[in-house]
């Protein structure tokens, strides 16, 4: 009897690996890689999203708002509109200054946005008018914009006050600031401490003095006291220098605003000066926890620490990372009556969500094993469950390298071609199957039924798989957020179908040769 020739790349990929010795290392290769993939692809809750955009901000003192729109505003708008891939423009107008806000197209790259943005207005500066501050350019970054860890920070010690809150906090935020990856920290609420004069209008009259002249006398004060350097007859550099004109409220009170009859005035002679916090932050945030017995504690202003991510890296280390630094302060923080609630953290739930779509994929496995069992039988069963985790291992490497995160649209993703990646084993260990127990393979070895029952079904799979892809491509075109949100459907659901095209083709007839047994035909055709 003539050898049957596969004429498919389907026969053709079981006839080579069939009787490989290599089949089997190619597959621990491929589980290996898949489960390296998992620990180490960067984990987040949400897709990684191209968004460039900018805002200008041109200060114009003394101003009004319809002066700003008039000579900063509009000018502005009309020359960013000439930027290509602008979407969207709009803009703010107040007493001194003015904001545009450039919004581009969704996945326009956000470097060359910036820059674009950045010599445009460079190129065009002489159209702000005289007594213009340079403009102040800020790209927005939405991953760094957007915090993955929030710690509240709040004082049982009613002896500390705002300022020194805030001040442990800033520190604390130095420290987390310096761990790897994290991109940007922020602290909100609390105060900042600082020295508040409060002028007496009448005895400001009195002695004649303007406003101008004690912001003046205080700045210069405070930011314009020289270093001086000098040498020496042997060469020597002598340095002398002011460490802080100003550390206490004495320092206020003693600086000389202008004469009168040839006295010094002091600042202590027409204002009051308190070393107190700043005042004029009219913003604030209150933390209020539910107790043992279920009631809430009252309300404890707080300041928040907000931890932001570099584009790509894995939430969850950082947030780990986070929590170590939070606990090596624990004790410090304690002993001051400072106590910390993590109001957010990304990484945990990100975590938390890979961790479940592995439960459900056991369990999907589990399921789909039990329902071959009824219907083929335990070997065909086993041989298809093992072809699951190969084909994911895949698409895990594959997303692996190109650059992708494990995000909750990525695990739909993978949700969604579940019920799609066992259609191709089913099939060839389902025709194997029949051509085990069919007369006309009598005569046949196992190699020759195996080989002839995957060729059978290579070119409808093929094309069944193909047609299934093709209806994910469109996907791929779907513009502006939504595009940029789904992107991970079709970038891995047709990588995982072509995989579970191989897998089926090599390992099932591989599995099936040494786990399925053909039945004697011949002994109950004589009976």
């Amino acid at each position: 009897m003539k050898k049957y020739e596969p004429q498919d790349i389907a026969g053709k990929l079981a006839s080579g690996f069939l009787r490989n010795p290599l089949t089997i290392v190619l597959g621990v290769f491929i589980l290996l890689i898949g489960y390296l993939s998992l620990v180490i692809m960067p984990r987040e809750e949400n897709p990684q999203m191209i968004v460039s955009g900018s805002t200008v901000i041109v200060a114009l003192p003394g101003a009004s708002a319809k002066e700003v729109q008039r000579v900063i505003v509009r000018p502005l708008e009309r020359k960013l509109k000439e930027v290509k891939g602008v979407e969207h423009i709009s803009s703010i107008a107040m007493d001194s200054v003015g904001i545009v806000n450039v919004s581009f197209f969704i996945g326009e790259k956000k470097e060359d946005s910036n820059l674009k943005i950045y010599d445009k207005i460079m190129q065009n500066s002489n159209i702000f008018p005289v007594g213009a501050m340079n403009p102040l350019i800020k790209p927005l970054d939405i991953d760094v914009d957007i915090p993955i860890v929030s710690v509240a920070f709040y004082s049982k010690n009613k002896n500390i006050n705002k300022t020194e809150l805030y001040e442990k906090v800033k520190d604390i935020q130095h420290h987390i600031n310096g761990l790897p990856n994290v991109a940007v920290t922020e602290l909100k609420g609390g105060s900042k401490n600082q020295f508040n004069i409060e002028v007496d209008i009448n005895k400001l009259s009195g002695y004649n003095i303007s406003m101008s002249q004690i912001v003046s006398a205080v700045e210069s004060l405070s930011y314009s006291v020289p270093a001086i350097k000098n040498r020496t007859k042997e060469n020597q550099i002598v340095m002398l220098g002011v460490k802080n004109a100003i550390e206490s409220v004495d320092d206020i009170n003693n600086i000389i605003i202008a004469q009168y009859l040839g006295s010094p005035i002091y600042l202590k002679q027409i204002a009051k000066i308190h070393d107190s916090y700043e005042i004029q932050n009219f913003k604030s945030a209150h933390i209020s926890q539910r107790d043992e017995n279920g009631e809430f504690t009252p309300l404890r202003e707080q300041v928040t620490l907000t931890v932001s991510k570099l584009q790509g890296t894995n939430a969850v280390i950082i947030a780990n990372a986070v929590k170590a630094e939070l606990q090596a302060y624990k004790n410090i923080l304690t002993k001051d009556g400072i106590s910390y609630t993590i109001t957010r953290n990304d990484g945990q739930r990100a975590d938390e969500a890979v961790n479940e779509l592995v439960y459900h994929l056991i369990l999907s496995i589990v399921i789909i094993a039990i329902l071959l069992i009824l219907v083929l039988g335990w070997r065909e069963s086993l041989i298809v469950t093992f072809t699951v985790p190969a084909i994911l291992a895949i698409t895990l490497f594959v997303a692996y390298l190109t650059d992708q995160t494990i995000n909750r649209i990525t695990l739909f993703a993978f949700l969604l071609s579940l019920g799609l990646l066992v259609d191709a084993a089913i099939i060839v260990i389902e025709n194997i199957h029949r051509h085990y127990h069919s007369k006309e393979s009598i005569d046949m070895s196992p190699d020759e039924i195996i080989i002839k029952a995957t060729d059978e079904i290579g070119p409808p799979t093929n094309i069944a798989t193909l047609a299934i892809i093709m209806t994910m491509i469109p996907m791929a075109f779907v513009g502006q957020m939504m595009g940029q949100f789904m992107k991970p459907i079709p970038a891995n659901v047709p990588v995982a179908l072509i995989a579970s095209l191989f897998v089926a083709y090599i390992f099932t007839p591989y599995l099936a040769v040494r786990m399925l047994k053909k039945p004697d035909l011949s002994s109950k055709e004589k009976h």
